[in-house]
């Protein structure tokens, strides 16, 4: 087999290889980095595959594994609601970590998601299973329990195809499946963003999107504490601290953020199947508008109640946006 014709093989799965990266490990660029290397040992191990079984389970075998080393190589990444309690306003924003310790948001458009589930023994919807609370929960999990909640409840694998990619039996994998869905189950919100989102409809999270950025572009705290649940949360990675309840998002907001003098220009986008905004700062030296974060909202019937703003301006390329 020749090179057109081992892309032609592979190139309809990239995307949701690209996705079950992400889920594997929580990271934009780490999951870009494990499709590369499950590209390069595909193309290695052509030779002894020579049309044996499904090409899609052959494939998420090798990704499934690349991530499995790659995990054994790094930290646990984590939310900074998960790193350590909710910080006072009054004391500061702390210094960000340096160590690369934080899930990361993904683009929508990248991750080529579709509606409903993607197999017959799937529990979760494509669009739930990259849901910032799903991705941080799974983050919780044993390296070979999150292998196997994904392939089973995610990817909708059987038991038995299960433990051929993971070189299990399937009672093993059942075992690890019962404790991954109690830990999973425990982290996760009572209702997901979809269902929240199919509730609200698009015209209003449209409006509400839209109210949110004119808020915040125009340094309106009010206007955007308004529009939060009474026990929202703020949080900023790399930064580690984070803030709970709307007197002290306000008071954040107005000491940083929304001081007199910011400037910002926001663009709505999408990350992990939430709505997100793309926010841009005022730079006095360079007289432009410079990348800042990546900023995925979550919802709580029709307000916000989770600001999760990603500093930095390494996502925005991967979004399809300028610096």
């Amino acid at each position: 087999m020749n090179q057109r014709d081992y892309d032609q093989l592979v190139e309809p799965h990239r995307a949701e290889l690209r996705a079950h990266c992400y889920r594997m490990l929580g990271s934009a660029h780490d999951a870009e980095d494990a499709l590369q290397e499950t590209m390069l040992r595909a193309w290695r191990a052509l030779p002894r595959f020579e049309g044996r079984g499904s090409v899609r389970s052959w494939l998420y075998t090798i990704a499934t594994n690349v991530c499995l080393k790659a995990i054994e190589r790094r930290p646990k990444l984590v939310l900074p609601i998960d790193y350590g309690p909710a910080s006072d306003p009054h004391d500061g924003l702390g210094t960000p970590l340096v160590e690369s310790v934080w899930v990361e948001p993904y683009p929508d458009a990248q991750l080529a998601l579709a509606d409903g589930i993607a197999g017959p023994e799937a529990r979760y919807e494509q669009r739930e299973s990259v849901e910032l609370a799903f991705i941080a929960a799974l983050q919780h999990l044993p390296a070979r329990q999150r292998a196997v909640l994904i392939l089973r409840d995610v990817l909708g694998f059987s038991a038995r195809e299960a433990a051929a990619t993971l070189e299990a039996t399937p009672a093993s994998i059942d075992t690890a499946l019962g404790r991954a869905r109690r830990t999973v189950e425990e982290r996760l919100p009572a209702r997901s963003q979809q269902a929240t989102l199919r509730e609200l409809g698009d015209e209003r999270l449209r409006e509400l999107v839209g109210e949110f950025v004119a808020a915040w572009e125009r340094a309106d705290v009010d206007a955007v504490v308004e529009l939060l649940t009474d026990d929202a949360v703020i949080a900023m990675p790399p930064r580690a601290t984070w803030f709970r309840g709307r007197e002290a998002v306000a008071t954040f907001l107005r000491r940083w953020p929304l001081a007199p003098g910011a400037r910002w220009r926001l663009v709505p986008t999408s990350a992990n199947g939430q709505p997100a905004i793309a926010e841009y700062l005022w730079d006095r030296d360079s007289e432009r508008f410079v990348a800042h974060a990546i900023t995925v909202l979550t919802l709580d019937g029709s307000r916000i109640a989770d600001i999760t703003g990603f500093i930095g301006s390494e996502g925005f390329e991967r979004f399809g946006l300028p610096g």
